[in-house]
Parts: C-alpha cells; structure tokens; sequence
C-alpha cells in the first residue's frame, strides 16, 4: 500500500470518527495533510497517547505536549515535586521518543506566587495567537510547525521548515507577536 492509499485511508477513518460523534483533536486531522509519512504520523500520535495516558493516570493536566517526527516537547508548571518527578520519569521511558525537550517546571506555590505567571487561559490565549500568526503567513507551511507557550511567556516552536528563509519568516512572526518574551527554536531545516 503505498503512502497516497495510506493517508487516504487515515482521513476517511477520522472523518468517519467525526461523523459518528466522536471526537477528534484537530491536529491528528492536520496531521494527514502535512509532507511526512503516514507511519511517521502513527507514531507521533502513540507517544502523544501514551503521555496523555500517564497524565490521566497520574490525574493531572499540569503539562501539555506536542510532537514532530518522535520530537517530543513537553511544558508544563507542577506545584507537587513528587507528582513532578513521577511524571517526568514515566515520560522519558516512553518508547519510541527520539529527543525529549523537557520544560516541565516544578515550583511551589509560594515561589509562583511571587513571580508574574500568565494564567492557563492567557497561555493558550498567547499559543493560539502565534499559532494564527503562522497560518496568515505566506511561504511558511504552518502544517510542519508546533507552537507551544507557557506560564513564562515563552513559546517553543518545533517542527520542520523546509528553508532556512521560511524559518526565518517563521520565526520573525513569532518575535512580532505581542506577549512574547522568549522564543525557543527547535525546528529542523530540510527539504
């Protein structure tokens, strides 16, 4: 079966998913459109499924995660350093996990409090901004680039870009985005 057969047959099952009420995040849906293998895209999505499984198993939504060609970036800010550290160790033995980038943070309550910290809806407010930025932007393919923002103001930005000067032009949307007081790089440049 060759990919063009396997990315169709990937489409037409999330769409049958979403059409019998299931739910269906819409990067797995992204996903199939992007210059990368069906295989490739698999397997991103079990090690996403695998961290979301630890985290549902330890109850906590203290950290978020995204992916790219087994790249694993994680940010989060936990107040319980032994729900930290067990996160943290259950994360690096998932399989398949290629470069783990860990920017979970552990800090008590009493140090977030004296520090300025966006809140939860202010961070994904600033993610989806730059996110947004991204697609408007002529010449670079948003579908390879992950975007991810923290309590820190800081984003990640990880991904493959197909150029040098599309990340360039990727990154300058980014810094012009306002909020922004960090910009951490992890996207690839290859054809």
């Amino acid at each position: 079966m060759n990919i063009h057969t396997k990315s169709r047959m990937l489409v037409l099952v999330l769409l049958g998913l979403v059409l019998y009420g299931c739910e269906v995040p819409i990067t797995l849906i992204e996903r199939v459109v992007e210059a990368r293998s069906s295989a490739d895209i698999v397997e991103d999505n079990r090690i996403v499924l695998d961290v979301n499984g630890i985290m549902a198993d330890l109850e906590t939504l203290k950290a978020s995660t995204d992916i790219y060609e087994q790249r694993l970036l994680v940010v989060g800010l936990f107040d319980d350093e032994a729900l930290y550290e067990e996160f943290k160790t259950r994360v690096e033995a998932v399989e398949g996990v290629k470069v783990l980038y860990w920017h979970a943070t552990y800090m008590s309550e009493e140090e977030q409090e004296k520090v300025k910290l966006l809140n939860w809806t202010d961070v994904m407010a600033l993610d989806a901004k730059v996110g947004i930025n991204l697609i408007g932007t002529g010449g670079v393919a948003d579908v390879n680039f992950r975007v991810a923002a923290d309590p820190f103001r800081t984003i990640y930005l990880l991904g493959r870009a197909r150029s040098q000067p599309e990340l360039d032009k990727a990154l300058q949307v980014v810094r012009e985005t306002e909020g922004i007081e960090r910009i951490i790089n992890y996207v690839e440049v290859r054809p």
